[in-house]
């Protein structure tokens, strides 16, 4: 388990969690050393799936959705699939309003997300 800026990474087997910490993600260095840590953790790791977990977060910058799409862009190259839990219905308008809802499949909480990946 890492434990880097605002965000909290695990693997277990071919199922990755990437837990953001904190209630506001709007700092851009801090946005840019995280996608840089999960890319890292990714490579090391080599997950099927990548499970974003929201559920400590109010608010974030457009900076974490190019975040999101980068790293879907990096698990398609090898088939895999990214999705996000816990997302406060306020930010899941984001999703919504910018049609990035068509892409990342939404789950209620981080279990559901890691029991539905478990079984695809």
């Amino acid at each position: 388990m890492t434990d880097i800026l605002n965000i909290e990474t695990a693997a277990d087997g071919r199922i990755a969690v990437v837990a953001f910490k904190a209630a506001s993600i709007n700092r851009a260095e801090e946005i840019t050393a995280a996608a840089e840590q999960i890319k890292d953790f990714i490579e090391e790791n080599h997950p099927d799936r990548v499970v974003f977990d929201f559920a400590k977060v109010k608010f974030f910058s457009s900076q974490v959705l190019g975040l999101l799409l980068d790293i879907r862009a990096r698990m398609e190259t090898t088939n895999g699939q990214v999705v996000i839990s816990a997302i406060d219905p306020h930010l899941h308008k984001v999703f919504r309003i910018t049609n990035l809802d068509r892409i990342f499949q939404f789950f209620a909480d981080r279990e559901n997300a890691v029991e539905a990946m478990s079984i695809n």
